[in-house]
């Protein structure tokens, strides 16, 4: 493949439900969509899911923005690729960075299936033709979320997560159990814990969680894993895994029993596909996370959530969940607590250029 054109679209959204976790709240969401176009008039597209502020990871729109236009846009359109796993060894002189280049690698991956005339989910190894999702629910007053919870049971939603923080947790899990004692539920601290917290979060272990996500900081595998010989609940990692050498951190220390996969964060697809195996040959289940993006990504996470070791629901909600009409057609939809994965080329989500251009504030082309 050789790239001939690719094209920015920095857009935004507003989000329908504003949504919170113990860092801030977003109330419009801000992207960057990669259109990548090759020399035989393929199309792939990727989107980079990096926030406008720095409070999930260093990582921004501006930033992302930055290192697209001066570094790896311009290495893309003079290298020639057979396959999009070449994509991080040709970025791999750019420290860091991951989300923007996933969005590059899933733009790769997007042009490639359609050479290849397949689905991405099979260009993957995946095995489903539908998967089970999960919902998150944002910080908010206890009442507010639990009426969430209540409309997305009826939705047909199979999992439900939490955010939380210090001095929202304990109450608020207790009020969730005490009005849906048999759902299927997990807490998000996004960091906003340290190990002198171990007893508060022990006092967590009675409502049964499926685990408790990110506790403590994202650097501090050590701290994680002293922390999980003390309290029941599984602590999964998500800040915390940012390639697979992380990932075999994580595991090797102890410091969880669940991963949280999501390709922005790790740099792609093929970064994410390797921890994945590697977590499946080590008996650590993963599930894949969501980032409050459109329909690109989510689609593409739709494909990823298809390999046999996401046994747990992921955080792929439907469309409607966070805009009120998204940039693909048709958009992901939940049916019966499920979301259909296409098998073929021709049941792929397409993007829907006109409702892109709508939300687009800002263009920019490159050229071979």
């Amino acid at each position: 493949m050789e790239i001939k054109k690719a094209t920015l679209y920095i857009t935004e959204m507003p989000i329908i439900i504003p949504f919170a976790a113990s860092y801030g709240t977003y109330e419009k969401r801000e992207s960057i969509v990669i259109e990548l176009e090759d020399t035989d008039g393929h199309i792939g597209f990727g989107e980079v899911v990096a926030f406008s502020e720095p409070w999930y990871t260093e990582e921004t729109v501006k930033t992302a923005l930055h290192v697209l236009q001066d570094f790896l846009l311009p290495d893309l359109l003079k290298t020639e690729i057979s396959h999009p796993n070449e994509v991080p060894s040709l970025f791999q002189n750019i420290k860091r960075n991951r989300m923007a280049k996933a969005g590059i690698e899933g733009a790769v991956w997007d042009l490639y299936a359609k050479r290849q005339k397949k689905s991405l989910a099979t260009l993957l190894g995946g095995t489903r033709t539908e998967i089970e999702v999960g919902v998150v629910i944002g910080i908010n007053t206890i009442q507010a979320m639990l009426k969430q919870i209540e409309k997305y049971a009826e939705e047909g939603y199979e999992r439900f997560k939490v955010k939380i923080k210090p001095e929202h947790d304990y109450e608020l899990l207790k009020e969730i159990r005490k009005e849906f004692p048999n759902i299927p539920l997990m807490a998000d601290a996004n960091s906003a814990y340290t190990l002198a917290d171990t007893e508060k979060l022990k006092r967590l272990d009675e409502f049964q969680l499926m685990m408790i996500e990110q506790p403590l900081a994202d650097y501090d595998f050590l701290d994680h894993a002293q922390l999980q010989k003390k309290i029941e609940t599984p602590i999964c990692l998500d800040e915390s895994i940012h390639s697979l050498e992380d990932a075999r951190v994580a595991i090797t220390l102890g410091s969880c029993r669940v991963v949280n996969i999501k390709p922005g964060r790790v740099g792609g697809l093929t970064e994410s596909v390797q921890i994945h195996n590697y977590c499946m040959e080590h008996n650590i289940p993963v599930w894949c996370g969501g980032m409050v993006e459109m329909g690109i990504s989510r689609a593409q996470n739709v494909a990823l959530a298809s390999l046999p070791n996401f046994t747990i629901p992921g955080d792929i909600s439907a469309s409607s969940r966070h805009w009120e009409k998204d940039i693909i057609s048709p958009e992901v939809m939940l049916e019966g607590g499920k979301v259909r994965v296409p098998q073929s080329i021709e049941r792929e989500y397409e993007v829907e250029r006109g409702r892109l251009e709508e939300i687009t504030k800002q263009r920019i082309i490159f050229e071979r």
